[in-house]
This record gives structure tokens, C-alpha cells and sequence, in this order.
């Protein structure tokens, strides 16, 4: 049976300051870098393995990757990067501090912005210190200025049945490394969590997530690497 693992990168600098991040590049703390390698070292002593692996275009999930790849002794394999697993974009709330982005603007409408399922942040300002317009990862790629959940899904699942899907098909054992919503769209594809329930499922940092999928990718069972 096709064998998929999904790992959230490591904890960020952001994460710790607990900014908003979405698509900015912030980079890894040393606990981020522990994680990545405990994920390694956990997926080695359980006898994974992969032959293929995807990644988004931001650092810390790329570094995650290629911290647990190393610490399995396989940075050898081959990684596919694509945009479209990029953390959801935040918008206007990229970068600021969300316990002063609720007193400012409410606890209800800041739960609203982060848990709702389609409703997105505030645009980005054009002229943002957080414009993305000029990285050349991006260049060709309509950057969004904001995004919902449902924004997310709408991007990451024609690239699961694009490119990742098919590769399970054909037998190889798959590795993504990624971020707190694109990877949250992969899980309400497999699982069928509805909308409403999605936006509440937490996925921790550096915590390998098992799915054992049947030949038509249909999730049997789903947990996690540590749990078992």
C-alpha cells in the first residue's frame, strides 16, 4: 500500500514571537532544528523510508526537510519544491503580533481571520516591507495578497492530484514537508474532515503524520509517528 508522511517545518522565529508569518521567509530556531532531526531520527528507528519528496519554496520547510532527510541518511533523494505548498498567505496581518493584532482589532474578528474557513485577512498594502513581488522564487506566479483556508485548498489540491497523487499510484513512498494549512488541506482531502470542523484541527511543529492510504488512496488509518 502507497506510504505518505507529512511533517510540519520545525519551529520558526515567527512562531516563537507568535507573528503572523504566511508566506514570509523567516528562518528556523534551534528548537525548530531539534525537531527536525528528532523527526528524522523517529522516522529511521521505524523503518521509513521514501523515494520521493516534496517541499514548498520556504526556507524553514525546506531546511526541516533536509535536516530529517540527513539525520535518515538520505539527503540524497529527490525533492520536488512548488509555490503551491507555501503556507497560506496572511495578508495585511503578515508580521504582526497577534496578541496586539486582537486588542487592536478584537479577540472575535482575529479568530474570525485565523479559524474561519473562507473568510481572508485584510489585503496587503501595496508597498508592503512584506512585497513579495520582487523574489525571484516567485517570479511568473500571481502572489496572492491574502488568502482563506478555503484560498489555500484551492491551490494545494490540484497539485496533490498533479503531481503527488500519481506518484503514490505508482508505488513510491512519499515525504512532504510543509506548513500548518497547506498541510491542513491535505488532511481534509484525505480524512473528509468538513469545513467547519477543519480550521480547529491543530498540527504541531516537527511531528511526522502517518497515512496509510489504500490503492486508491482512500486513508485507512492516520496518526502520529510518536503515537505508535
Amino acid at each position: 500500500m502507497p506510504t505518505l508522511v507529512l511533517i510540519r517545518h520545525g519551529q520558526s522565529t515567527w512562531n516563537l514571537e507568535n507573528r503572523f508569518t504566511g508566506w514570509w521567509d523567516v528562518d528556523m530556531t534551534a528548537k525548530g532544528e531539534a525537531e527536525a532531526k528528532a523527526a528524522g531520527e523517529l522516522m529511521a528507528a521505524k523503518g521509513l523510508d521514501f523515494d520521493q519528496t516534496f517541499v514548498s519554496l520556504q526556507t524553514r520547510a525546506i531546511k526541516t526537510l533536509n535536516i530529517a532527510l540527513e539525520a535518515m541518511g538520505r539527503l540524497w533523494l529527490p525533492v520536488e519544491k512548488d509555490w503551491r505548498l507555501n503556507e497560506r498567505h496572511y495578508g495585511g496581518l503578515t508580521g504582526l503580533d497577534k496578541a496586539e493584532t486582537a486588542a487592536k482589532h478584537g479577540d472575535a474578528q482575529v479568530h474570525i481571520w485565523r479559524r474561519s474557513f473562507d473568510v481572508p485577512p485584510p489585503l496587503l498594502d501595496d508597498g508592503s516591507e512584506f512585497d513579495l513581488s520582487k523574489d525571484r522564487r516567485y517570479d511568473g506566479i500571481a502572489i496572492p495578497r491574502t488568502e482563506s483556508l478555503k484560498d489555500t485548498i484551492a491551490r494545494v489540491l490540484p497539485y496533490w492530484d498533479e503531481r503527488i497523487a500519481p506518484a503514490l499510484k505508482d508505488g513510491q513512498r512519499i515525504l512532504i514537508s510543509a506548513h500548518g494549512n497547506s498541510l491542513r488541506a491535505l488532511v481534509k482531502h484525505l480524512s473528509n474532515i468538513p469545513d467547519d470542523e477543519i480550521t480547529s484541527l491543530e498540527i504541531p511543529t516537527g511531528q511526522p503524520i502517518v497515512y496509510e492510504l489504500d490503492a486508491d488512496l482512500n486513508a485507512t488509518d492516520r496518526y502520529y509517528l510518536s503515537e505508535r
